[in-house]
């Protein structure tokens, strides 16, 4: 299990959360709410091992996250950031190639083996429906064509624990169920499971695929468990500010919002 023991974040001298204590087990499906800015990004390096909290640490199986090896940490946790650094040369494939090299058999490429980098990476852009872009240059891919071959490539890492910075954004609607359908299958179909930890925008999902639910305010306060007990409408109305109104098939939307009509998003598939 992935721990987050009395965290404490701070950027540029604000607290963003204070003592925070939360355990990602395999098996769940973690959304992650609040505010622009709220600590939500910094969360997700903390945990990954890529940032250091003010106070606090993460462990992995009751051990220190931070005195892994940096393979070790990569085959057990998993990252999608939100933002990438800078453009990539190859093609889909190559890409999605990338997230194998933590693992054994691309370890035995240095060997003279035969890794199956290519085999688990074309398995991985088949499940985010991208395997007929296999040959084609990242850098042609539209915003939403990138973002699922992003997540292929988490895919083609197998971690036991997969933490997505906003993994639906630039996808349609189509993209967005499928992606979260896919997330749910990594968690409940593979045994003995996965973690997930994905941060969310829309207040309509995490009700729906969601089994727990962390709820970052940004100013220090933090509310992690349940999903159905902490995604409620006083609670989430708090975090955001705004007032909701309950969706008819579960979930909230902003009140107001007119002709919205969320049971189409629920018989979508």
């Amino acid at each position: 299990m992935l721990a987050c023991n009395h965290i404490t974040l701070a950027v540029a001298g604000r607290t963003l959360c204070r003592d925070l204590a939360f355990t990602v087990k395999p098996g769940e499906v973690w959304g992650v709410l609040g505010p622009n800015g709220g600590g939500k990004t910094t969360l997700l390096n903390v945990l990954a091992g890529l940032a250091v909290p003010a106070r606090g640490s993460v462990t992995l199986d009751d051990q220190p996250l931070a005195a892994m090896s940096s393979v070790a940490r990569a085959r057990a946790v998993g990252v999608l950031p939100q933002h990438e650094e800078s453009e990539f040369w190859g093609t889909a494939l190559d890409y999605v190639s990338l997230g194998c090299f933590p693992q054994p058999h691309a370890w035995a490429a240095w060997m003279g083996g035969q890794p199956d980098d290519d085999v688990t990476a074309h398995a991985a852009l088949q499940r985010v429906g991208m395997a007929e872009f296999a040959a084609r240059r990242y850098a042609t891919l539209s915003g939403g064509e990138r973002q699922r071959v992003r997540i292929a490539q988490l895919l083609a890492q197998s971690p036991r624990f997969l933490l997505l910075d906003e993994p639906l954004q630039h996808l349609d609607l189509r993209y967005q169920i499928q992606i979260l359908d896919l997330m749910k299958a990594q968690a409940h179909d593979d045994k003995p499971g996965r973690g997930v930890m994905m941060v969310l925008h829309d207040v309509l999902w995490p009700t729906r695929v969601c089994t727990h639910a962390l709820l970052l305010d940004g100013a220090g306060g933090a509310l992690a468990g349940v999903a159905s007990e902490v995604l409620t409408q006083q609670n989430l109305e708090s975090l955001f500010g705004c007032a909701l109104s309950p969706a008819d098939a579960g979930g909230f939307v902003p009140s107001g919002t007119g002709g919205l009509q969320p049971r189409a998003i629920i018989r979508a598939s």
